[in-house]
């Protein structure tokens, strides 16, 4: 029996237009506040117009349905209201990544052929510089600061009065990969796919008209859009935060009616080292998410004895739209079963997920690791302008392989064990390097840990431990070996460990495996 776990709930008389939602709240709740960015706020009626008026303003400059129009910006609602524009508009709300450097945005914007880029005024001295790079665009708008042109773009347009007639499958939100392995790619997100999203996502959370989401990721990630989406698509209100800066999210958290919030484990990790935390009163707080990274062991514990809000555990990807699995909340607190505090949970409503044996893309039986594939609305149409990355993604069944390497136990939860090109083959032994990790970063000497392999004359490769050192600790890579050789099967522990300063990360904060690897594998 090979391993498959499914969670199928389909919504009745689903809209099939992201957009729906402005309509459906704007005639329930005119006056209800909908979004709030610092000292500012909009109700659904005030929003709803502003939307429409850059819809409107798309279609006055030219702009076609299909025409991508990209925001490049830290999070402001401007980035929101110009995504839910496209939808009306027909056209693509283009993401780039405003970490990146100037020449990696002028490849992601000439990437999605941008015809109009909103930016922040921040960002302004990067476009200029640029600009001339940038055949395809058309129109720069600075959103924001003391030359802001935003205001007055939307304030000189005219409402769009007949939107754009959209099919389910037509993509208006395109995201970037994090480009780990290579250059991003823009995966095509549809109003299916996303509609399917927010609907079963706050299902499952729990997000209604009642529910007040934070919303303090960047929007050019689906942890920050996408779980906005999740909150707005329910007619609940989103608080975007500018940047994040543990003190004013703890704030936030207190102080705003915040009920959802979503943060990946290194911000938990900051929040717990503000020294007032537990003095602090969240009783408004209903539902903790974290993902996008592993959660180290000792911050999940110290954030479960600290905040007594519920906690969901999620893995997704941009290609899906978002969350694929997630570790309810009962799992958190479940002393009986701890061993599920290491898995991702089990998938989504509307998700299908299997474990495959990558080259021949048979199921592997239960127990067993493997590549993840999984099928549903969530998953993107395809990679902008890249037919054959596409296809290697994306079967025509409807498969997407994820790239994530997972066994499945007997009651559904996903463990995932690594990406499947960071595996290392040791004397004929599969080894996912994120097991090792997960032992490493216990240990009070070690404040972070990435495993690689490297070559070995006899077992062709071995584990490496690279170790940034927790403050005030020495290193002593054979403690560390032999750390690991009570914990772990010895054809798993590391053969060798080197310290650094710090590991090298892209953009998004995600170890670049590559880079350490052209380092120390040679």
């Amino acid at each position: 029996m090979g391993q498959q776990s499914q969670h199928s709930q389909h919504s009745q008389h689903s809209p099939s237009n992201i957009a729906d939602l402005l309509d459906r709240w704007l005639e329930r709740a005119p006056d209800r506040e909908v979004v709030r960015f610092g000292d500012r706020s909009w109700t659904w009626a005030q929003w709803v117009d502003r939307v429409r008026r850059n819809a409107g303003a798309q279609v006055a400059a030219g702009l076609r349905p299909g025409d991508r129009v990209a925001f490049l910006d830290k999070n402001h609602p401007a980035c929101l209201e110009t995504t839910m524009a496209c939808a009306l508009a027909g056209t693509v709300s283009a993401l780039p990544n405003f970490r990146l450097a100037a020449e990696e945005i002028a490849y992601l914007l000439n990437d999605a052929k941008a015809r109009v880029l909103l930016v922040g005024a921040e960002f302004a001295p990067l476009v200029a510089g640029i600009r001339d790079q940038l055949g395809h665009l058309d129109r720069v708008i600075v959103v924001g600061g003391v030359d802001d042109e935003y205001e007055a773009w939307l304030a000189g347009a005219q409402p769009l009065a007949r939107r754009h007639p959209a099919e389910p499958d037509d993509c208006f939100l395109q995201l970037y990969t994090s480009g780990t392995t290579g250059r991003p790619k823009g995966a095509m997100l549809t109003h299916r796919g996303v509609l399917a999203h927010s609907v079963n996502g706050a299902g499952y959370f729990g997000v209604d008209e009642t529910s007040t989401a934070q919303v303090a990721m960047p929007l050019y990630h689906v942890g920050g859009t996408n779980w906005a989406l999740i909150a707005l698509n329910a007619g609940g209100a989103v608080v975007i935060d500018r940047d994040v800066v543990p003190a004013a999210v703890a704030d936030e958290l207190e102080t705003a009616g915040v009920t959802h919030t979503f943060l990946v484990p290194a911000v938990l990790a900051l929040l717990l080292a503000l020294p007032d935390l537990g003095n602090r009163d969240f009783s408004a707080l209903r539902c903790v998410s974290y993902g996008s990274s592993p959660i180290p062991a000792p911050v999940l514990r110290a954030c479960l004895a600290t905040l007594k809000a519920d906690f969901l555990g999620l893995y997704g990807m941009t290609e899906t739209s978002g969350i694929l699995t997630a570790l309810p909340k009962e799992a958190h607190r479940d002393t009986a079963n701890e061993h599920r505090l290491l898995s991702v949970g089990r998938p989504m409503p509307g998700v299908e997920l299997i474990v495959v044996d990558p080259a021949t893309g048979d199921p592997v039986p239960m127990g067993d690791s493997g590549e993840v594939w999984v099928r549903g609305e969530q998953v993107m149409s395809g990679y902008f302008g890249r037919p054959e990355q596409t296809a290697d993604a994306l079967r025509a069944d409807g498969w997407f392989r994820t790239g994530d390497a997972g066994r499945l136990d007997g009651e559904g939860y996903l463990y995932l064990t690594d990406r499947v090109k960071d595996m290392i083959i040791s004397g004929g032994e599969n080894i996912y390097p994120a097991e090792i990790e997960r032992v490493l970063v216990e240990h009070p000497a070690v404040a972070e840990v990435a495993v690689i392999g490297v070559p070995h004359p006899k077992w062709g490769e071995t584990p490496k431990a690279v170790v940034v050192a927790a403050a005030g600790h020495p290193v002593d890579g054979p403690g560390l070996i032999e750390y690991c050789r009570e914990r772990l099967a010895r054809f798993k522990c590391p053969t060798s460990v080197e310290q650094v300063d710090a590991l090298p990360r892209n953009p998004t904060g995600k170890v670049l495996k590559t880079e350490l690897r052209r380092v120390f594998a040679g």
